[in-house]
């Protein structure tokens, strides 16, 4: 149910909007984010007591939303240029909507994935409406290690991105589009980012409307038309397709650490190739991405066998 209320927010004056969404069935909002972007480092997401805080750029300009379950619903409060758009949103976000995909219906024998169902009882698919953000995030994630990602993303948000609206002065936001579009990628070097990857992410910003038409996308198109975009790979566009656009069947090939999840917590067995992930998720074929998300969310961490990848620091090179 959608009612909004105009108020003024208790941080600098900016107009809030607010209204409230009725839903049925367990939610856990914190879940849903979570797994939702857990290859993604968010500057622009906070989840703390006061509830789930997020920050999106969208064709009406930038928005943040606070999310919160009071009483059986959800309580939304919103603030900047976009606000209406991205509170309109959070249904999707959240997995609220009839056709939404959460754990009911999903069944198993092993012991792990029936414990996952049971933990992550409130887990829901959403799907976010832009892809943006989420989307140059992974690809700050290709053949890195995750603290190098999380390094570059950090950089990028607070040289080049902005506050994002509302009271609360830790969200940042990425560059505007059309300001990451125009970057030329030496400018981009000292934030710890190498030509490959920030062509990659001005290419990514000069391309929103095609983004905005994989939202409504089922799973095999929006796969599709993802890697017809230049330097996204089944990888990148597997993340991007079962995370923020919620399709349940699309399990990232690829990933250095995914197969070695699955394995391990479905078998014992603590090192996996793509091949032998997608024959233990076979069973749950429809969900499999689904699945896999709540294991690398939920699982037990294989063992470690080796050194980790270093860190490299290119802004020195």
């Amino acid at each position: 149910m959608l009612s909004l209320r105009r108020g003024c927010s208790n941080g600098p004056r900016q107009e809030t909007i607010e209204t409230t969404y009725n839903f049925d069935g367990p939610l856990d909002i914190r879940a849903t984010l979570r797994l939702s972007m857990m290859w993604v480092t968010a500057p622009w997401m906070r989840i703390d007591a006061s509830g789930a805080w997020y920050a999106e750029h969208t064709s009406d300009g930038p928005a943040t939303v606070r999310i919160r379950k009071v009483d059986g619903a959800v309580k939304v409060a919103s603030w900047g240029p976009g606000a209406e758009r991205l509170v309109a949103a959070v249904p999707e976000l959240l997995g609220l909507g009839d056709n939404a995909v959460t754990v009911a219906g999903l069944a198993s024998d092993h012991p792990v994935v029936k414990r996952l169902i049971r933990d992550l009882a409130g887990y829901r698919m959403g799907r976010s409406t832009e892809l943006y953000s989420p989307l140059v995030t992974v690809a700050l994630a290709q053949k890195v290690t995750g603290k190098n990602s999380s390094r570059a993303t950090a950089n990028l948000v607070y040289k080049l991105g902005t506050a994002a609206p509302g009271p609360r002065d830790d969200l940042r936001l990425l560059p505007e589009p059309k300001l990451l579009a125009r970057t030329p990628y030496y400018e981009l070097h000292p934030l710890n980012i190498e030509r490959r990857r920030a062509e990659l992410i001005c290419s990514i910003a000069t391309r929103i409307h095609a983004l905005r038409r994989a939202v409504r996308m089922n799973g095999p198109d929006a796969l599709a038309h993802l890697q017809k975009l230049p330097g996204i790979g089944p990888w990148t566009a597997g993340v991007v397709c079962g995370g923020p656009l919620g399709h349940p069947d699309a399990v990232p090939v690829g990933d250095y650490h995914l197969p070695n999840f699955v394995a391990f917590n479905l078998t014992g067995e603590m090192r996996a190739d793509d091949a032998t992930m997608l024959e233990l998720l076979e069973p749950y074929a429809g969900r499999r991405g689904q699945v896999a998300r709540m294991i690398k969310g939920g699982g037990k961490k294989p063992p470690r066998m080796g050194p980790r990848m270093s860190v490299v620091d290119i802004k020195g090179r």
